[in-house]
């Protein structure tokens, strides 16, 4: 499959190939996007030419005087440009002027990146017929202007580079992280293009990983669980309110996703702010079951769904058997750290139930084998779950029961699993998957079967880790569910109770077993997420899942 390219090559694209052909395609072909303080810091100093303005007539019209934010194209060279500025020189013609935040290279004269940028530039005001004997570039940061003079040797290489970032463009795969490179730690998508963790996997370097991936993100997942509240938004700010009673109001900057639980309602205006800010609205029951989610137009890397659907409609297994077999290995350190030597037997049985998934052949077997491991897993659960019997209904046998949980264990089990799924969603759309086409769980209407793929080894880490911790410490009691015709759910009080355990673990710091480096649960669940795009588009050779020691 040949990827289908648009006719012009942006000036700007340009710059980033010679920067960093990686960089280039995940911006230009995947659509891929992020910011940071340094692109922050560029569209400030941007904000003056960015707003227009000036006559920019061609030269037999006109006189250019002073002409920002103008646009030009060429078929003939391939190039499409938004010059910064372009100001008329008499005499000289015109002269183009690009905004840089940064300072010159060490020696005075601009960098190749910037150099070849402005050169493209020049080609295609003369393109128009303008007479452009020079460029320049203006570095805020010192603020200076350095000239680029268009020499043939220039000319000869940016005109090579349009044709060599087409062809690398038209691949199905990105081109290979830098190694070690010092232009990786600002990078505004190094969490997204994960250098030294991708090179790391691929075998490519055998030390560590720097610590490149971005920090976890100021925004919190916002819950909203009280019945009949209405999300709206006033100047920048989620406001939540109850018959125009005022509960609480959040800033927008802080929101990481919206949690709706019942009869919650978000006003148009609410949504479409939410659209513009990527941040996505996900259902959810009184009971805490999933029930879809809200958000805007679908990521742009459309390559990643193309293999994504092609390797579920294939029925390969070589991801989804090391899936199963790093959920095995989490359940069976989850049942070692916290059952002893009640649960020896079992662990020794899931240590040899995970190597069996690794090898199992078709998707029948990998099915029963999981099915065999989450049974002796439940089995062994009780004896983790020391003060259940404190909590309403019949004591946790083992046994999973669901829609409706017939015990409390069962009833925080399936809240906790959840807000997992939600979680794994969210990072299902922010890497670019369809979460409804999975790998291992078959397409079912409605069902997250890829989130529910990715899910399965964050089970034991997250969600039953939760369970114990909020029953074992006392932190919900018996007035935190309520028992109706055998069912058991929890009281409000009870889900906000669990909510703060979950995003306490959420937020908790675990040092990465494959990276070596501290992140949150939440970051690592992202992580995994990215890793298994990696794989998919070829970019490593096999999956590997997040397995605690």
């Amino acid at each position: 499959m040949t990827a289908v390219l648009p006719d012009l090559v942006p000036a700007r694209m340009l710059n980033e190939y010679v920067y960093c052909p990686r960089l280039f395609f995940l911006e230009w072909v995947d659509s891929l996007w992020a910011s940071n303080a340094d692109v922050a810091e560029g569209l400030r100093r941007h904000r003056r030419v960015d707003s227009g303005g000036g006559a920019a007539p061609l030269p037999d019209e006109g006189e250019l005087r002073t002409a920002r934010s103008l646009e030009l194209a060429s078929e003939r060279l391939g190039i499409v440009a938004k010059l910064d500025l372009v100001e008329g020189v008499e005499g000289s013609g015109v002269v183009p002027v690009d905004t840089k935040k940064g300072r010159p290279a060490p020696d005075g004269t601009p960098w190749e990146a910037d150099a070849v940028q402005v050169c493209a530039q020049v080609l295609l005001l003369r393109e128009h017929g303008y007479t452009c004997e020079r460029g320049e570039i203006f570095y805020a940061e010192t603020r200076q202007r350095v000239t680029v003079e268009p020499t043939e040797g220039l000319v000869a290489r940016t005109l090579a580079l349009v044709d060599q970032a087409r062809a690398a463009a038209t691949q199905l795969r990105p081109p290979p992280p830098l190694e070690s490179s010092p232009k990786c730690p600002r990078c505004s998508l190094v969490s997204i293009c994960l250098p030294d963790e991708t090179n790391l996997l691929a075998r490519r370097q055998d030390r560590q990983p720097r610590r490149l991936i971005a920090s976890d993100p100021d925004a919190q997942p916002l819950y909203v669980t009280e019945p009949g509240a209405m999300i709206g938004l006033e100047g920048g700010r989620l406001v939540i309110s109850k018959r125009r009673e005022l509960l609480t109001s959040v800033r927008l900057i802080d929101v990481l996703h919206v949690n709706a639980y019942g009869n919650v309602q978000v006003t148009a205006q609410a949504l479409r702010t939410l659209f513009e800010q990527d941040i996505d609205v996900f259902h959810f029951s009184s009971g805490g079951w999933l029930l879809g989610m809200t958000t805007g137009l679908p990521a742009k890397n459309v390559m990643l769904r193309i293999r994504q659907t092609t390797a579920a409609a294939r029925g390969q297994l070589d991801c989804p058997r090391r899936m199963i077999a790093g959920k095995i290995r989490n359940c069976r350190v989850l049942l070692r750290r916290n059952g002893g030597e009640a649960v020896a037997r079992t662990v020794a049985q899931l240590g040899e139930l995970a190597t069996g998934a690794e090898n199992a052949q078709s998707s029948a077997e990998l099915l029963g084998t999981e099915g065999v491991a989450a049974r002796l897993y439940f089995q062994a659960l009780p004896t983790l779950v020391v003060k259940s019997a404190d909590l309403p209904g019949p004591p946790f046998s083992g046994l999973r029961n669901r829609r409706p949980p017939t015990d409390a264990v069962n009833c925080l089990l399936s809240f906790c699993y959840g807000l997992l799924t939600k979680e794994v969603m969210a990072a299902c759309l922010t890497v670019g998957f369809d979460p409804y086409i999975g790998l291992f769980h078959r397409p079912r209407f409605g069902r997250p079967a890829l989130a529910l793929d990715l899910a399965e080894e964050f089970r034991p880490l997250l969600a039953d880790s939760v369970v114990l911790t909020v029953v074992n410490n006392r932190e919900v009691a018996a007035s935190d569910f309520v028992v109706r015709a055998g069912a058991v759910a929890l009281t409000a009080q009870g889900r906000k109770t669990v909510i703060r355990a979950w995003e306490r673990r959420m937020s908790t710091q675990m040092r990465h077993p494959l990276f070596g480096y501290s992140v949150s649960y939440r970051r690592a669940v992202e992580l995994q997420a990215r890793i298994l795009a990696a794989c998919l588009i070829g970019e490593l050779s096999q999956y590997e899942p997040l397995v605690t020691r």
